[in-house]
């Protein structure tokens, strides 16, 4: 292992031992016995069987000690990230307690982005030990429009921390998805968190849900003023983080895609220079009471305000 070997070849080279064994005995006339040939056979099935199974020993050993790694890597920087937004919240609270600031000051603002960041985290760690765990998926079948309804509850109080405008689309109530529906939320949450926290001061963030064909595709549009040519695929790489900031582990977006494949979907992105990226997550289309859903064209949807 240490020299780059592979089992395998280990196990050819005893073999490739034995034949060179024989042709030598050949060569000089030494006559090789029965038990002779019978002794030597059994020394190497026993060498044989000794590397496979120190070979498999030590692999376990490697194997084993990379996943500890990898997972003590993973809860240090969650554990870092959840001290962090802790310490901030709790030293604002604190502020707050003493009677010197309201809270609806400063101060409480930056309470409720700690409170916000907490629950992101937590909502995205949750939907990482489902994935990693292979937990059976909790599929339904719901409406798409109520869908938007709640998750845009949940991410308007975002959209104000940030001090952003969230534009959420019209859908037709019949038409549905049959998925797990706390993942494609958890996944839907932090493309939204993700545009809120990437997008620029007082940006616009859409929210758009669609039908083409037999597919149902949700868009998340941001303003962050689009990607450096080739970065578009390195967002779903787990640890990376491109943008200024780096608050985060950088796991977002690859535990998003994993939730929308694990639902046989696909989550996309597209990147407009010099605008932002469009977030799209593509899943199978699915109609409520068995009729047809029809929604608007895309170029000519409805967009309400928070």
């Amino acid at each position: 292992m240490q020299h780059g070997f592979t089992v395998e070849e280990v196990v050819h080279d005893y073999g490739d031992l034995c034949q060179a064994i024989t042709d030598l005995a050949f060569e000089l006339g030494a006559e090789i016995g029965i038990d002779e040939f019978r002794i030597l056979n059994r020394c190497l099935d026993n060498a044989i069987a000794n590397a496979v199974t120190e070979f498999g020993y030590q692999r376990d050993i490697l194997v084993t000690g990379q996943h500890a790694h990898a997972l003590n890597e993973r809860l240090g920087f969650l554990a870092h990230e959840l001290r962090n937004q802790l310490a901030t919240a709790t030293l604002a609270l604190s502020v707050i307690k003493r009677g010197d600031v309201g809270l609806s000051g400063a101060t409480g603002g930056v309470l409720e982005r700690s409170l916000v960041n907490l629950s992101n985290l937590i909502d995205r760690s949750l939907a990482e030990v489902r994935m990693t765990a292979g937990l059976p998926l909790q599929s339904r079948l719901f409406s798409v429009h109520d869908f938007l309804a709640e998750i845009k509850l949940s991410a308007s109080l975002e959209a104000n921390v940030r001090g952003c405008t969230l534009r959420v689309s019209e859908v037709d109530p019949l038409l549905a998805v049959d998925v797990d529906r706390d993942l494609l939320l958890s996944a839907a949450g932090n493309l939204l968190q993700n545009a809120f926290k990437f997008s620029h001061p007082h940006s616009e963030i859409s929210l758009n849900a669609y039908a083409v064909a037999d597919r149902v595709l949700i868009d998340v549009e941001d303003q962050c003023g689009g990607l450096p040519p080739g970065d578009a695929e390195k967002m779903f790489l787990p640890f990376t983080q491109g943008a200024q900031d780096r608050t985060g582990l950088g796991l977002g977006l690859p535990i998003s895609r994993s939730s929308i494949e694990a639902n046989f979907g696909v989550l996309s992105v597209r990147n407009i220079p010099g605008i932002g990226c469009v977030f799209t997550i593509d899943l199978p289309r699915h109609s409520l009471r068995g009729a047809p859903a029809t929604v608007a064209d895309a170029s000519h949807q409805i967009h309400t305000s928070p």
